[in-house]
């Protein structure tokens, strides 16, 4: 039955659902705090926002945290100079949150560090709050790459992946 209900709940949301809790101005807020972020360190930051998960990994009973895997290869969050890109992933339908980091950070942050930020989002979207929640996700992001990767005095961080929030329908 458990199964049955994640099926519909997945099926019944789209694209309209995610612009309803995150609008065009709050995914503009979004993009902005990651592009002010990314002049601090040489890091890149994605996130990706998912009404709900396609049928070939709902029929497989797939979690949430395969997906945004998926999602940082597709986006290509992997490929960065210094091999230090995130992803922050809503998955709206479970209200899951995922955070997937490149190997070069993932040297530097041990896996308890991103459960606790992982576990501050889905707070706040239990409480309806996703803008709020994705805004301290970016902050503790932005945090954990100015102590590990940041620019020196002068030095430029090349934008080498889109600011803007990706919606999947």
């Amino acid at each position: 039955m458990k199964h049955w209900l994640r099926l519909l709940r997945h099926r019944w949301l789209d694209e309209s659902d995610v612009h309803r809790v995150l609008d065009a101005a709050a995914l503009g807020r979004l993009a902005a705090r990651v592009q002010a972020s990314e002049r601090h360190h040489s890091g890149e930051i994605r996130i990706c926002i998912e009404a709900g998960l396609p049928l070939s990994y709902l029929r497989r009973r797939a979690p949430a945290r395969e997906r945004a895997i998926a999602m940082f290869g597709k986006l290509r969050v992997w490929d960065t100079e210094h091999n230090n890109g995130v992803l922050v992933y809503l998955l709206l339908a479970d209200r899951a949150v995922e955070i997937v980091a490149d190997r070069g950070l993932n040297l530097r942050v041990d896996a308890a560090a991103w459960r606790m930020l992982a576990a501050g989002m889905a707070e706040a979207f239990r409480a309806g709050r996703f803008e709020e929640g994705l805004a301290a996700a970016v902050d503790r992001v932005d945090a954990l790459l100015r102590r590990h990767y940041a620019l020196a005095d002068g030095d430029r961080n090349p934008n080498e992946l889109p600011d803007q929030p990706v919606v999947i329908a």
